[in-house]
């Protein structure tokens, strides 16, 4: 029931979580991910865009995720789309001093690419498709005599290391401790791309008043350092020239750095004659070594959980939890000349960040046991939550004074070139012909500022909630939970969310002693829960943007002089509700050696939180949120695992899932039966999916292709659905969605004596993904492949585009259902072979070192049907993304 998918290869890069599904469209579909008893903010900040980053992976101690209504009830509209627990480890009482090393080197490199023409391929190709036509010769002139695989060109065997020192141990019997440093180094496969992190964590867990009195303070720190590489290299690679080289010593090519690009006249500047032409593709080389986009964040999250027993009256205890994560960042974005940016002569833009978000919670707890078959636990809590955020970004552009002429590499110095070495830029510094300098990429120039721009936002959460559980006989088990939920996001605060819950354990009633059945459990559960997050801040109340009036419709409100500018806010904004049924059945037989549970659930959202549009003169803005429609997801959970080996040296176990997930919007802001609501941008101001009722979310809305006889798409023919003898938007359908409606799950690990194997499998079956790189690149005509726009240039192509031969790229070309592929897929996510060792360099007392050495393969390979470079991508638009390396892992674990 949890699907996690990476959203690119991109070291350091986030994933995008969804818990059964999502259960809205436009607000926020995440799980609420909680560390250490702190609910993590979802909303990260450039270099720390996943909370999970946060926590170096050997500090975990346990990884749980709750899913139905009951289960993440008490913590009420934060969990509406799930709970994901993580534990960090602790010392233990009583434990000598230990020290444990973790350490991995990584070696990753690329699995696959777009298979375009080679320089020979589309030099043959060119003279082919101009041969006779007046604009051969010109065609022609442009070829060059390289064969640069330019895809090659941008990728790299990366080299990552992963470190993990910890000490554990305790002062005593009191104060049982633990504390880590860890740093990564992670290199991207796509060439400047790399992401470092260090992190410390602290925990304590101190008891007094003979254990009446347990302390829990936890403190972690992470400091990010990330340099993204410009990721539009990856379409220009694909699309530019392969006859060209990377780099040119033709004097042309110094205004541009040496490196090879399609060119425009500069007007009649005579020293400077030449500049990019921007419609053209671009060296992928250059952009990648001229666009230093990095960034630096520190996080620092800290608990305090304090728990009390009270003396003489043991069975009420008061629970308080303190904490806070703490974050911060700043970076700059920098592209020279030569890379892709709107300013020719280079864009510049720094900006910070910071967060806060102040947790407080507290609850009282009373147990009580009566004739050792009636248990009650009762408990009745408060919680606070304040959410800030700050931010500042400022973007300048450059113009130079003179002409003079500038290169970027000091090993490949130029005569009467001003050779400098990539880094940040110094603002009104100047810099000479033949200087060498360090932090600039310049020539002589003056700078402007093109803006500034700053905001500050906060929300609070307050929560009043309770639970009562009542057992009887340990047989019976009934939970109701009620949370009272305020947030500040809403002109009506306030929303009630109960829930209750009710197992039998079968397999404890007399008729079930004998029986063939170690575990047999009857769940059921049902409750509602909110949501309130994705929508931002201050949308149910007048806000104004002001300003010195100098852009856009401004006016004088105050009568003073001031300009301000009404912002849309829509004062009816209410609670998103999901209502989520819940019936499941754990089982175990042959004393848990073969066990499993199946569930079904059934999850509807009512009101929710859509963008939708407003009736003229109606508001500020002609569409903004509203609580409009509803959805439901419905599905089948089945878990299995299997203990298949199990002696004294030998262990062999097996673990099987399988998800069902059916997604439809119920019901949408109109009555109106064809109304749909467009998403999925392809191409210019296209879109290729659509939210409708009666359908899964985001389902593609696209043209029907039509074959011909030998089953090949026939270009530009699509079926008149509606038979008026006109193509248009009226006959578009539905067709097919890009979540998939089953997933799998299997893996298996081997423990023999002190070896052990494993390895996990992932399937996804049912999913379609628009292949938008094939959709963009289909044209092979003439004028396609040999532009004029702002000068002459050539595009390449992918050879299915070639072999396809289509010569236009109009409306039913573009949106045909032939884009829309079957993109199920079986992967292999790691293989692993391990050798564990104990009393290594035993001497006396001493009981030496053990451990553990491995090796993995991740993302080893991928079976699939889908045409583009990988089929897992979330949202069903497959474009040119950062891809997923295959990887070989070499670990050590120690010991002392």
């Amino acid at each position: 029931g949890v699907s996690v998918t990476s959203n690119s290869g991109e070291p350091g890069g986030g994933a995008t979580i969804r818990v059964r599904g999502g259960s809205s469209l436009n607000a926020s579909n995440n799980p609420l991910i909680v560390i250490d008893g702190i609910a993590m903010d979802n909303n990260g900040v450039s270099g720390l865009s996943n909370p999970l980053s946060l926590v170096n992976p050997q500090d975990i101690e346990s990884f749980n995720v709750l899913k139905d209504a009951s289960a993440t009830a008490i913590y009420g509209s934060r969990g509406s789309n799930g709970v994901i627990i993580i534990t960090t480890k602790k010392g233990r009482r009583g434990q000598r001093p230990a020290v444990s090393y973790n350490g991995s080197a990584t070696w990753s490199m690329k699995k696959k690419t777009i298979d375009v023409m080679t320089g020979d391929e589309y030099r043959d190709f060119v003279k082919e498709i101009f041969a006779g036509s007046t604009r051969e010769q010109n065609a022609l002139s442009l070829l060059g005599n390289a064969n640069t695989d330019w895809q090659n060109e941008i990728y790299r065997t990366a080299f990552s290391h992963d470190h993990n020192l910890t000490v554990s141990g305790s002062v005593g019997q009191i104060l049982p401790y633990r504390i880590s440093a860890g740093f990564t180094d992670q290199q991207g496969i796509l060439k400047t791309s790399d992401y470092k992190r260090y992190t410390v964590a602290l925990n304590l867990n101190p008891s007094f008043l003979d254990d009446h009195l347990t302390m829990n303070l936890s403190g972690k720190l992470a400091w990010t350092k990330s340099r993204w590489a410009d990721t539009g290299a990856v379409g220009n690679a694909v699309r530019m020239d392969p006859t060209q080289p990377i780099y040119s010593s033709d004097e042309k090519y110094y205004g541009v750095g040496g490196y090879f690009e399609w060119l425009q006249p500069n007007g009649s500047d005579s020293a400077w004659p030449y500049t990019k032409n921007t419609n053209a593709p671009y060296n992928p080389v250059a952009m990648l070594d001229n666009h230093d986009n990095s960034g630096k964040t520190h996080s620092f999250i800290g608990t305090a959980e304090i728990d009390y027993k009270i003396h003489g009256f043991e069975d009420l205890r008061l629970h308080l939890t303190l904490g806070g994560d703490f974050t911060g960042g700043n970076g700059h974005n920098i592209s020279a000349n030569i890379s892709n940016t709107s300013n020719y002569w280079g864009n510049n833009s720094w900006y910070t960040q910071s967060k806060e978000n102040l947790q407080l919670s507290t609850y009282a707890q009373y147990y009580k046991d009566f004739n050792d078959k009636h248990h009650f636990d009762i408990m009745a809590g408060y919680e606070w939550q304040h959410n800030w955020r700050k931010e500042y970004n400022e973007s300048w552009g450059t113009y130079p004074t003179n002409s003079a002429l500038f290169f970027t590499d000091a090993d490949r110095e130029i005569p009467g070139a001003l050779v400098v070495t990539p880094g940040l830029w110094v603002p009104g510094a100047t810099y000479n012909v033949g200087d060498s300098k360090a932090g600039a990429i310049r020539g002589e120039g003056a700078y402007y500022q093109q803006n500034g721009l700053g905001y500050r936002t906060e929300n609070y959460l307050v929560s009043f909630f309770g639970r009562a559980n009542y057992t009887y006989d340990n047989r019976y088990l009934l939970t109701f939970t009620m949370r009272y939920d305020g947030s500040s996001r809403f002109k009506k605060h306030w929303a009630l969310f109960p829930s209750a819950a009710f197992a039998w354990k079968i397999n404890e009633e007399d008729f079930m002693k004998d029986g063939p059945f170690s575990d047999l459990k009857l769940r059921l559960g049902w409750g509602k829960t909110g949501q309130q997050e994705g929508i931002g801040d201050y949308n149910y109340f007048a806000t104004y943007v002001m300003s010195n009036g100098s852009q856009g419709s401004y006016y004088d409100l105050l009568g003073d002089g001031s300009k301000a500018k009404p912002n849309v806010y829509n004062p009816e904004l209410k609670w998103e509700t999901t209502t989520t049924t819940n019936v499941g059945l754990d089982w175990g037989i042959m004393n848990q050696r073969l066990s499993g549970s199946i569930d079904w659930y059934y999850r509807k959202t009512t009101d929710l939180l859509n963008w939708a549009t407003f009736s003229a003169m109606t508001n500020f803005r002609n569409a903004f949120y509203k609580n409009i429609g509803s959805l439901r997801n419905t599905g089948i959970e089945f878990a299995l695992n299997w203990k298949a080996i199990s002696t004294n040296d030998l262990l062999w176990t097996i673990d099987y899932n399988l998800t069902y997930n059916s997604n439809k919007i119920t019901e949408l802001i109109s009555d109106d039966p064809d109304y749909i609501v467009t998403t999925g941008s392809i191409g210019i101001n296209g879109t290729a999916q659509a939210h409708a009722v009666g359908h899964p979310a985001s389902s593609f809305y696209v043209y029907q292709q039509v074959y011909d006889q030998d089953g090949k798409p026939i270009e530009s023919q699509v079926v008149d659905r509606n038979g008026d003898g006109v193509i248009s938007d009226a006959d578009k359908y539905f067709y097919k969605s890009p979540a998939a409606p089953v997933t799998m799950g299997l893996a298996s690990r081997l423990d023999w004596k002190n070896w052990d194997f494993g390895f996990s499998l992932r399937a996804s079956i049912g999913n379609y993904l628009f292949n938008n790189v094939m959709q963009g690149y289909h044209n092979v005509s003439p004028a396609s492949v040999f532009e004029e726009v702002s000068g002459f240039y050539l595009n390449n192509r992918p050879v299915g585009s070639v072999e396809m031969g289509w010569q236009t790229y109009n409306n039913p070309a573009i949106f045909s259902d032939y884009w829309v592929q079957n993109a199920s897929f079986l992967k292999c996510d790691n293989i692993t072979l391990g050798y564990s060792f104990n009393n290594l360099f035993k001497r006396g007392s001493y009981n030496g070192v053990g451990g553990r050495l491995y090796g993995t393969v991740s993302n080893v390979f991928c079976i699939t049907k889908y045409d583009g470079i990988d089929p897992e991508v979330f949202g069903g638009i497959g474009g040119d993304i950062f891809p997923r390396p295959i990887s070989f892992i070499l670990g050590l674990s120690l010991n002392f």
